[in-house]
């Protein structure tokens, strides 16, 4: 069983940046593929970013593509996404995700998730 622990989010001017981090515990962190969801009020849980269980393949959706970058270290059980010239309407709640296999981009295809942090880009 893998379990997800967001952190780092609040608030934030239009154009600042800010650093998500995922903490998982669990053996087997290395093997899950690994992503980040978001969800704004009244709307669907949509995808943000995915990393293979290697961290040699990234995607990302194309509205944040260029702004925002993800990673993991395997040594420290954990996921971040890094996040640059954030605009208001990246305003959501966000959360990691973790499956076993290949990346995906569906929110139904991930087992396991996390409680979710808020990001406000807001002036």
């Amino acid at each position: 069983q893998v379990q997800l622990v967001e952190s780092g989010g609040g608030l934030v001017q239009p154009g600042g940046s800010l650093r998500l981090s995922c903490a998982t515990s669990g053996q087997t962190f290395s093997s899950y593929a690994m992503a980040w969801f978001r969800q704004a009020p009244g709307k669907e849980r949509e995808f943000v970013a995915a990393i293979t269980w290697s961290g040699a393949g990234t995607y990302y959706d194309d509205s944040v593509k260029g702004r925002f970058t993800i990673s993991r270290d395997n040594a420290k059980n954990a996921m971040y996404l890094q996040m640059n010239i954030l605009k208001p309407e990246d305003t959501a709640v966000y959360y990691c995700a973790a499956r076993s296999g290949t990346t995906r981009n569906s929110a139904l295809a991930y087992d396991h998730w996390g409680q979710g942090t808020q990001v406000t880009v807001s002036s």
